[in-house]
């Protein structure tokens, strides 16, 4: 809004003209897209009920995907072979009993869940504006998800997308799934933000571990030592969350909210640490709420920088 945008210093903010809308309404309808808006019944019910949800989506390929049982599967752009192998046989599985993958249309461990789902059900959360091939190697997967799965972005038609695009596309692939599952994944790494975001949603969050020697298998590892559901195939996908035919969808499902005001919690963990390291069960106890509550909060707050951990199960202010 103007006013918003005065108030925030913006100077040359103008809103979207009449004009552009409808040119770009009909661009989409000639390219075959369809716009889902907030208040359609086509509109992911999931996706409703997170802080922010994007007030319009361009979808193009199979929109009843999005009525269906979703999992997101995220993971490192330089995945490993076995990382891959992985990926494909988890997703093999979960199709096969029903979930339909989400996924971010990265290369590496999103590009092999895509590949793997495209034949059981797969969605493809852009960054960019749907006409915009991004990676340009994923081209190939971009048509064959189009004709056989779906792909969706909130962002409007021939938009590249930047750097700021990404962790605003995570949030939407965390809010169309029930839970994330990330394979691969540096500390500080999109695939942890998307997992983040599951954990802020009250979704669950599930890591295949991986060696503590490769980079890769940090994120992964650090989300199971926090809580995060250790994932060695799907049939633990499957042992935590039922599967689509067992699981009765006569409600949707509602993300559960946090006994303690997020932001209360951060502020607590913040005043209680200092320079001087302490043991992280006894910053639990004073705290003084469950460990499964306060653990993604430190997991964000080490994402961020403002914690460090040390040796031992220990846990200090950065700086």
């Amino acid at each position: 809004m103007p006013q918003i945008a005065q108030e925030a210093g913006v100077k040359d903010y103008a809103t979207f003209s009449h004009k552009a809308a409808y040119d770009e309404l009909t661009h989409g309808t000639a390219m075959g897209l369809h716009l889902i808006c907030f208040a359609d019944p086509t509109y992911p019910e999931l996706l409703r009920h997170i802080p922010d949800p994007p007030p319009v989506l361009w979808a193009m390929g199979d929109i009843t995907l999005l009525q269906t049982r979703t999992i997101a599967i995220v993971g490192a752009r330089n995945a490993s072979s076995l990382g891959t192998r992985m990926t494909r046989q988890i997703v093999n599985d979960l199709g096969d009993k029903g979930f339909t993958i989400v996924s971010g249309l990265a290369r590496g461990i999103d590009a092999a869940a895509h590949a793997a789902a495209l034949k059981t059900g797969t969605i493809a959360v852009q960054a960019g504006g749907l006409d915009v091939v991004y990676p340009r190697e994923n081209a190939a997967l971009h048509d064959d998800i189009a004709a056989q799965g779906l792909r969706l972005s909130e962002n409007p038609l021939g938009l590249v997308p930047q750097a700021r695009h990404f962790p605003q596309r995570n949030r939407i692939i965390a809010g169309l799934a029930q839970a994330t599952l990330v394979v691969e994944g540096a500390i500080r790494s999109g695939s942890l933000i998307t997992a983040r975001d599951a954990t802020d949603l009250g979704r669950e969050v599930m890591a295949v571990p991986g060696s503590p020697m490769d980079p890769r298998a940090a994120g992964c590892n650090a989300l199971i030592r926090d809580g995060a559901t250790l994932v060695r195939s799907a049939q633990d996908v499957i042992d935590s969350l039922g599967t689509p035919e067992t699981v009765a969808e006569t409600t949707p499902l509602q993300p559960s909210l946090p006994l303690t005001p997020p932001d209360q919690i951060t502020r607590k963990i913040l005043t209680l640490l200092g320079p001087t390291a302490v043991a992280e069960d006894s910053l639990i106890r004073d705290v003084g709420l469950p460990a499964a509550e306060i653990t993604p909060h430190l997991t964000t707050l080490e994402l961020e920088g403002k914690i460090q951990r040390h040796p031992g199960g220990l846990l200090a202010l950065v700086g």
